[in-house]
């Protein structure tokens, strides 16, 4: 790093704290930064989906501006404290989770956005700031960290370069992403038709319930449902296997066989350098392939089809698998299920909301005959298969950009 200058964080950026907000505000209002949004995302998306219910005063005192930094205030674990997202546009009448601190340049060191996105990402940073906090019963990120933490920055047009090359390669990423969401709603709308809206189709070919198919009252769900069709709960249509403290299972050496360790960040994220590894000696419950169902119970409350090589299951997932119903029908039930699950979180009042047992034996769902669910499965498969190669593309654009950016960063590897 010799021609890379080292400064203080406080001496680039001012430090502040978000909102405090009520759960009555939630869901109404204008757009809202959340938590997970920062967690998940290198860069704030364009477009905020969650809403808040907030003055003209809040709005300008936590605002959103093109260069804030933002980053997760508290976690349970180290590795996930900290974590960046950067805002490359302006948000009118936007605010900020009091979860998070927002970092907001001073203008007197000249720093690229798209390049300080990239770097408080990084490994190097990433150690920095775990080598910097102490854990207690949670993580936190404060002033006191905030006033020693240091960067290392070059000169601005070597920052415009990394930035933008390392940007195009999240562009990638980001356009197979928004590829599999299409997909995703592909395959929901026409779940929804079937099993929600009951417009499969009947002997006839036509749609069920508009067709004037018989619908019957049933007494657990209090609502009518298509005849012959059954209810269970979530708990009994799967077996969800919880994920194993990985730092029990360490590999016996750092040759030695092993596989990467898939924690929450690993969900959204995919496997990079700094991904902890675990031995192969492991239950074989606990191993992950592509294609598996992936359900995080704790922090942020997310159903995902697993997409990237094989891995080792971290504590705080389930693993759900079913010997009775395909794997669409019981992505597509928990998926359904994630907003009351989100809801028993927030009412829970904490900042990481879990999700027990006694949730999923609650949980009662509509059970359409096997047949239905066996022919509404041939036709998502398609979808499910080209969503994990988009998934597979990401995992390895990932893996080349976590490769390059610490030889941009010690001079190894120049962008012309």
């Amino acid at each position: 790093m010799s021609e890379w200058k080292k400064y203080k964080l406080s001496e680039i950026y001012t430090m502040s704290s978000g909102i405090s907000s009520s759960k009555s505000q939630a869901g109404q209002g204008s757009p809202f930064l959340s938590f997970s949004t920062v967690f998940n995302n290198y860069f704030i998306p364009e477009n905020l989906k969650d809403l808040m219910l907030t003055t003209k005063e809040e709005q300008e005192r936590f605002s959103i501006i093109e260069g804030d930094v933002f980053l997760t205030r508290t976690s349970e674990t180290l590795d996930e404290l900290a974590l960046s997202s950067v805002a490359l546009n302006n948000y009118p009448f936007a605010t900020f989770s009091g979860f998070l601190k927002r970092l907001r340049p001073i203008n007197k060191i000249k720093v690229y956005p798209k390049f300080i996105a990239f770097y408080l990402r990084s490994s190097y940073f990433r150690k920095t700031i775990i080598n910097h906090t102490t854990m207690t019963l949670r993580a936190s990120f404060n002033e006191s960290m905030f006033s020693y933490l240091e960067v290392y920055l070059p000169d601005y047009d070597e920052q415009v370069r990394i930035g933008d090359f390392l940007y195009k390669l999240n562009q990638k990423i980001a356009l197979n992403n928004q590829i599999n969401q299409e997909l995703e709603a592909m395959a929901k709308t026409l779940y929804d038709y079937w099993f929600v809206q009951f417009d499969f189709p009947d002997e006839n070919g036509r749609p069920y319930k508009s067709s004037g198919g018989k619908m019957v009252y049933n007494d657990q769900l209090k609502r009518e449902i298509p005849e012959g069709w059954g209810v269970d709960s979530l708990w009994n249509i799967a077996t969800f296997y919880n994920g194993l403290a990985m730092q029990k299972f360490r590999p016996a050496s750092e040759t030695a066989e092993s596989l990467p360790v898939i924690k929450i960040r690993e969900m959204f994220s995919g496997f990079s350098k700094d991904t902890e590894k675990a031995s192969i000696d492991i239950p074989k419950e606990a191993v992950v392939e592509s294609g598996d169902i992936l359900f995080s119970w704790s922090a942020t409350l997310e159903v995902i089809f697993w997409g990237g090589e094989k891995g080792a299951l971290n504590q705080h997932i389930f693993k759900v698998t079913s010997e009775k119903y395909p794997k669409s029908f019981i992505y597509n039930e928990l998926r359904s299920y994630l907003k009351v699950f989100k809801t028993i979180a927030e009412l829970r009042k904490t900042t990481m909301g879990h999700i027990t047992q006694d949730h999923l034996k609650q949980a009662m769902i509509i059970v359409p005959p096997s047949d239905l669910i066996d022919e509404i499965d041939n036709r998502i498969s398609l979808i499910l298969k080209q969503q994990l190669d988009l998934k597979q593309q990401n995992q390895e654009l990932t893996q080349l950009r976590d490769w390059l950016l610490p030889m941009l960063m010690n001079g190894q590897a120049r962008v012309k």
